[in-house]
């Protein structure tokens, strides 16, 4: 199938100094996990992006010097020639598909807390860096400002002995280069400090320095042009695009050979931002500036998948170049699909930021809820767009369950060439617990999930869906499968178990009118009284999108929490400060570090956490959100009666997703893929 002719501009080559990039499609610097001290991971996971067409493929951050330690979160090194040999193979991967290998150069100066090397760390100037907790920084003397000139040029040395063709300066978030520019973080009265001129000097000179000694490697910068107005950034202590954010750019721009260009702070929920606060290419208003000011290729980020919204902002005059972290983990095949005009088959993101939180949690190996295979390349050598065809493809198969879990599975089964596999839906329409979440406020981009499984099964396999069909323990034993998949999803409890006390809260139970669940609510309809509170002991993001769309809809609502904010998960996908403030504008009055145990009679009994003294709030309702149950009767069943699935002819029977251990939709796609690759193994 032919690409329309206007996404042509998409794949012309674009010429970066010494390097020529293939086409406008760049993987801009993203954490995975790997760093350099897993480099089979590290190659098999960038790889893929320029097996899928990426024209330039980055490291996450790479550090230069061993005073550059952000254990336990996990970045490159390139400090050593174990470095130079791991990463290598990284830049071989990404060669042999025809990309142009990047690496993210940075030292992170008094963010760098060292917790592993031990060694004191180096700044601009003296000032406890205000994120990381006890870290602070030795302020740079004239001569110590030449030394780590001088290794940031010895490190880019070695990236380029490593194969790297691209070299970017990292000059944002928590850098040296940055501490220099910032006025939040440069106090000096030197020739360093004070004026733009002097904050810039840092920069100017290092630049300078590797251009005597590197000419044939792309040399760039990526800078957050814009650090956002209080209090989502440094306000007037930052950089503003259309003030020095531009003036930047044209004192540096003779220096490099393109910009990468973001907005933000390490408060970097604004630059990284969600679905659920954001549209793609929300960073226009800010990045736009930069093409006015330079005149070399410019890359933009801002969640694109799709082709026209690509398009667009390079025809306008945006950007050159669509960076992509987020979408790129998604679909490393994003840039293939479009060139061969494989519209329908691109996995978009959904931007739920599941893969961010795990750097948030301090580094662990990257998930993602649309593409279970990130991550998995090397360890289990699971490719995204391939599937190892069965050599059982008669083998009848039921997948009960069409939640993210079984519409995974049953696709990845499909694909293998299994062609009786059945996926039988108990309600009317597919997708699990997404069918109304999605329809939640700001949720509409979950569907996406749904929507791409099925598009996959209708077309590219012979999966039977069957809908309105809810299988009782005879029926399953009368189905004629040998093997039988239960992803039966989970349901939010009723009963008024508190995960928090390991114990009921009293009076909680949802069968009375006035005590509600998110899916009596959301699903069957239940009515709500005018004041509502809502008790949220989950985690995630359930509790407060209860809370905003029952005061949308016009309740007078109260939000109780144990957590500091909102949902402590919401500070790892970024969502904390902009939920919170949500709830704030719609007027929900919040309780925070409270426990419920108790709602009796219009009167609920929280606990404060710390103190141990006792509150009382008035509700006419209350919506329950404690923790989510799974639906595993029928397996359990099943499991416990071998002799008459032996008389059914039922060889195995297994359990994925919710319905085995409730989790974030990541872990049920991962489970239905799993299951579905291994499922001619002797123990799947």
């Amino acid at each position: 199938m032919a690409r329309e002719k206007r996404h042509d501009i998409l794949f012309e080559p674009i010429k970066l100094g010494p390097k020529t990039l293939k086409n406008r499609f760049w993987q801009v610097p993203h954490c995975n996990g790997a760093g350099s001290d897993k480099p089979g991971m590290q190659a098999s996971f960038r790889g893929m992006k320029a097996e899928g067409g990426w024209g330039a493929v980055f490291t996450e951050v790479c550090f230069i010097t061993h005073d550059s330690d952000i254990h336990p979160w996990v970045g490159s090194k390139i400090i050593d020639e174990g470095d130079v040999r791991n990463l290598s193979l990284m830049c071989d991967s990404i060669h042999a598909h025809g990309g142009l290998a990047g690496v993210e150069l940075t030292h992170a100066t008094s963010f760098g807390f060292n917790a592993e090397t031990r060694e004191p760390t180096r700044a601009a100037s003296q000032i406890p860096h205000e994120f990381e907790p006890m870290a602070s920084a030795r302020a740079m003397t004239i001569k110590e400002i030449r030394q780590i000139q001088r290794e940031h040029v010895d490190g880019a040395l070695r990236a380029r002995a490593a194969g790297f063709d691209l070299l970017t300066l990292f000059v944002g978030l928590a850098t040296i280069p940055q501490h220099f520019l910032y006025r939040s973080h440069n106090k000096r009265t030197d020739e360093y400090g004070g004026s733009f001129e002097n904050r810039c000097r840092f920069t100017r000179e290092l630049l300078e320095m590797m251009r005597e000694e590197i000419d044939d490697c792309a040399i760039g910068i990526r800078f957050p042009i814009d650090t956002l107005p209080e209090p989502f950034g440094l306000g007037d202590l930052g950089t503003k695009a259309e003030d020095e954010g531009v003036a930047f750019i044209k004192a540096m721009d003779d220096l490099v050979d393109y910009w990468d260009i973001n907005i933000g702070t390490l408060n970097w929920g604004e630059d990284a931002g969600s679905s659920r606060f954001f549209d793609s290419n929300h960073q226009a208003q800010y990045t736009q500036h930069a093409k006015k000011a330079s005149k070399k290729p410019v890359i933009n980020v801002g969640r694109f998948t799709d082709p026209e919204v690509m398009i667009k902002a390079i025809n306008s005059g945006q950007c050159d170049i669509i960076g992509a972290a987020r979408p790129s983990i998604a679909d490393p095949f994003l840039p293939k699909k479009i060139e061969e005009g494989r519209y329908n088959d691109i996995r978009e993101c959904i931007g739920c930021n599941i893969c961010v939180s795990r750097w948030e949690k301090g580094g662990p190996p990257i998930w993602c809820t649309q593409n279970p295979t990130s991550g998995e390349e090397y360890r289990r050598g699971w490719h995204p767009e391939k599937y190892i065809p069965t050599k059982n493809p008669d083998l009848p198969i039921v997948v009960v369950g069409a939640g993210p879990a079984g519409l995974e599975c049953a696709m990845t089964l499909g694909l293998r060439g299994y062609n009786t596999v059945h996926l039988i839906e108990a309600e009317a329409e597919i997708g699990g617990h997404l069918r109304w979440v999605s329809k939640l406020p700001n949720f509409g981009a979950w569907k996406r999930v749904i929507d791409w499984r099925e598009t996959q099964i209708r077309t590219k396999t012979n999966v039977q869906i069957i809908l309105n069909n809810r299988l009782n323990y005879q029926d399953v034993l009368e189905c004629g499968a040998e093997r039988i998949v239960f992803a039966t999803g989970s349901n939010w409890d009723e009963t008024g178990m508190s995960s928090l006390l390991h114990d009921y809260i009293a009076g909680a139970d949802a069968s009375k009118p006035e005590i509600c669940n998110p899916e009596q609510y959301c699903v069957h309809g239940k009515k709500l009284g005018k004041r509502v509170l809502v008790i949220d002991n989950d985690p995630y993001y359930m509790g407060s999108a209860m809370a905003e769309l029952i005061a949308e809809n016009g309740h007078e609502v109260t939000y109780a929490t144990y957590g500091e904010t909102v949902g402590p998960y919401l500070r790892l996908v970024l969502e904390e400060q902009r939920m919170l403030m949500r709830l704030l504008e719609l007027g929900v009055t919040t309780i925070h570090q409270h426990v419920a145990v108790a709602v009796e009679n219009g009167n609920a009994t929280l606990v404060d956490i710390w103190k141990g003294e006792e509150m009382t709030v008035e509700y006419d309702s209350v919506m329950l959100v404690t923790h989510r149950t799974s639906n595993c009767d029928l397996y359990d069943q099943l499991q416990g009666s071998p002799d008459e699935m032996s008389n059914a002819g039922i060889k195995s029977i297994h359990l994925i997703g919710d319905a085995h251990t409730p989790n974030v939709i990541a872990q049920a796609t991962f489970s239905g893929t799993r299951l579905a690759r291994e499922f001619d193994a002797d123990n799947p």
